[in-house]
């Protein structure tokens, strides 16, 4: 289902659409402050350099983000992918989150987004299974989809129950968390007990009209830093649903949870999926945050905001 809330103030910008799933909330002061740093931190960014350095300088920049408190992580393989478990003190034993980490297709790994597997497993009172799938361009679509419901597949084969898996992804993760579920719903094999999705990419054709909308205000993701799109799409149509979610019959999905900002250019890959969603007889429930930037909750603990986002998330998991 989905849930209403109220604009946080006037000065809020959003259409009809967005304000049907705005969530209210009270704005901190440092979502003022966020994307003034966030800009400076982008044009510092050189997006020249080969592929290997970005993905290097990534991993570098995100030892900045430390774990919290409680939570052990331990390296593992996942057939041929590296992974790691994140395990908090008060994790429900059983209770799993596989984690597909976002970056555009094109970078990311188990160190980028170690920090927000660890807080959302305290959230969710869950194991974390964060997996590095392959990346464009060096492999394109379906690489990194088939990857992801292998991941699955390998925690099936650990005797852990589906009913007690949640996937869960950002942004180009927050794709793949959705392509594999449909996969296995087609595929007939067990479904998992629901989905969570942080400002995923849904439409790879970038119809959106937030990618225009938005795309003066957004920080963290612009139209020019999907250049790696075309290289994950390679000879794939990007309008067919097996590649973009958007266009996939939805049908027989589990409960999904997807959250997104006013101020990101995918903002409508998030509102337009939820509505065909909702359509297809799916427990979906979109909430739209005032103001928030792409895959915001990675600033946890800093950003209240980023903070409330995964206290939802460990709600909605407690709840499935």
């Amino acid at each position: 289902m989905f849930r209403k809330g109220l604009p946080v103030d006037s000065k809020t910008r959003t259409t009809a659409a967005e304000d049907s799933f705005l969530v209210a909330c009270q704005p901190s002061w440092q979502r003022l402050v966020f994307p003034v740093l966030l800009r400076w931190l982008e044009s510092r960014i050189d997006k020249s350099k080969p592929i290997a350095e970005q993905r290097a300088d990534l991993d570098r920049a995100s030892r900045a983000m430390w774990m919290p408190h409680g939570v052990k992580a331990e390296a593992i393989r996942v057939g041929n992918m590296p992974a790691a478990w994140i395990t908090p003190a008060n994790a429900v034993p059983g209770r799993t989150i596989l984690y597909a980490h976002g970056g555009g297709f094109i970078t990311g790994s188990v160190h980028t987004h170690r920090a927000l597997v660890a807080r959302l497993a305290l959230a969710c009172r869950a194991r974390g299974l964060l997996f590095a799938y392959r990346l464009a361009p060096e492999y394109a679509h379906p690489a990194a989809a088939d990857d992801t419901v292998a991941a699955y597949k390998w925690l099936l084969d650990q005797q852990i129950a589906p009913d007690q898996i949640v996937l869960m992804g950002d942004s180009a993760g927050g794709a793949l968390v959705l392509l594999a579920l449909l996969r296995l719903r087609d595929t007939g094999d067990p479904l998992p007990a629901a989905g969570v999705c942080l400002s995923p990419v849904t439409d790879m054709t970038g119809s959106g009209e937030s990618m225009t909308r938005n795309a003066k205000r957004a920080v963290m993701l612009k139209p020019k830093d999907l250049t790696g799109t075309p290289q994950y799409v390679g000879s794939s149509d990007p309008a067919s649903g097996d590649i973009s979610p958007l266009f996939a019959d939805l049908h027989g999905l589990p409960p999904l949870l997807i959250l997104a900002g006013t101020r990101e250019i995918l903002l409508d890959d998030s509102i337009r999926f939820a509505e065909k969603a909702l359509h297809a007889g799916v427990d979906v429930t979109l909430e739209v945050w005032p103001e928030m930037w792409h895959v915001w909750p990675v600033f946890a603990p800093f950003l209240p905001e980023a903070v409330q986002a995964i206290d939802r998330i460990g709600a909605f998991v407690e709840a499935v």
